[in-house]
């Protein structure tokens, strides 16, 4: 096998981890020194990669976004997006305006915290959120969707 063919190869394994944000990471690191988030996106390209078209499966996201750079929450949305186009869905727990102004549905729970949370205050579009007066995300959701806008 040729050199370019091995190199290929490797790059072929090794893309969808830059795909979904994570070129950083060194080859050999121990994932006990991992992120959840990180883990999570590790798992993520895995299904992204060679061979992996998985379809009709329900995939659950638990604050993906933590610890990334904007630039990088683009590019994991973008794996999202592929992961629907396989015939996926994707469920993600997530407080980032970024991620949320880009959902088909939002179920957003609160209205605070704690004791004081865990009830259904929304449910529908993102635009609709922005709409409902008891929904502190949609409150700052407005800004992010007005900028789309703008």
């Amino acid at each position: 096998m040729s050199a370019i063919c091995i190199t290929q190869k490797i790059i072929a394994r090794l893309q969808p981890l830059a795909d979904v944000g994570l070129g950083y990471i060194a080859l050999g690191q121990a994932s006990s020194t991992l992120s959840g988030g990180e883990a999570q996106r590790i798992k993520l390209a895995s299904y992204l990669g060679i061979g992996n078209a998985t379809s009709n499966t329900l995939f659950v996201f638990d604050e993906p976004t933590t610890g990334l750079h904007f630039h990088d929450i683009r590019k994991l949305l973008d794996a999202f997006t592929a992961l629907i186009r396989n015939g996926n869905s994707i469920l993600v727990i997530e407080h980032n305006q970024d991620v949320i102004k880009c959902a088909d549905w939002v179920i957003d729970l609160g209205p605070d915290g704690g004791d004081e949370g865990g009830k259904i205050v929304f449910e529908g579009t993102p635009e609709g959120l922005v709409e409902c007066e008891k929904s502190i995300t949609g409150k700052y959701l407005k800004e992010k969707l007005t900028q789309l806008q703008e």
